[in-house]
């Protein structure tokens, strides 16, 4: 009953997430190669293809402070989450965290062949996100180097639909345990509440260590 109820949630996540078209989407614009602050104010965007360097809010870093580590064993990363989020399913490329009012952390990887053009995909998901940004689907974008490894970062507007998923993403690649990986680390709730979390999602996505 545990084991069915944990893999309805996960299910009702990723469907709330749109996590299966947002990915494919990606995919789709990476494969065709076509200054801001940590809470990710309007209109921004990084420069020159140089990663930032996230830093918290005294508010954020106190978030991050009082929370507790929580490990995916399987693929080696970490973060550090506030006690009302809990560990609700554990896959080897896929892992779901909620909070009690209904946020999410879903952190996934995909294998890539070794002679996928990683550096390419990076840049090419950059120049989308710039481009939702223009379309006013994103309030910032930016490349973010979190835990040594560069990727990009957006946060989302808040949908028509405020009961729609509102989110806080980063994309990357990394070498691990011989593989080349896609990272999709997502934070996500609705739109509606997403305020609420916009200093825990950057101090949760912020504390992440990532195995290399």
């Amino acid at each position: 009953m545990k084991l069915l109820l944990s893999l309805g949630l996960l299910g009702f996540a990723l469907a709330f997430c749109n996590l299966g078209d947002k990915l494919k989407s990606l995919s789709g614009s990476s494969n065709t190669g076509s200054d801001s602050s940590s809470n990710g104010p309007a209109n921004t965007s990084t420069k020159g293809g140089e990663a930032e360097k996230p830093k918290l809010t005294a508010t954020q870093q106190k978030i991050s402070d009082d929370a507790a580590e929580v490990k995916w064993d399987d693929q080696g990363i970490s973060w550090r989450l506030p006690s009302s989020w809990k560990k609700t399913d554990m896959k080897k490329e896929s892992a779901l965290f909620s909070s009690s009012d209904g946020a999410f952390l879903i952190p996934t990887i995909s294998i890539m062949g070794d002679d996928f053009p990683s550096d390419v995909s990076l840049k090419a998901t950059y120049d989308s996100a710039l481009q939702q940004m223009k379309n006013g689907k994103y309030e910032s974008v930016r490349y973010v180097d979190i835990d040594g490894i560069k990727g990009v970062e957006w946060f989302e507007t808040m949908p028509e639909d405020k009961s729609g998923p509102r989110r806080h993403q980063w994309i990357a690649f990394r070498k691990y345990l011989g593989q080349n990986q896609q990272l999709n680390i997502m934070l996500s709730t609705k739109g509606s509440n997403f305020d609420k979390h916009r200093d825990d999602f950057p101090a949760i996505m912020y504390s992440m260590k990532i195995g290399k």
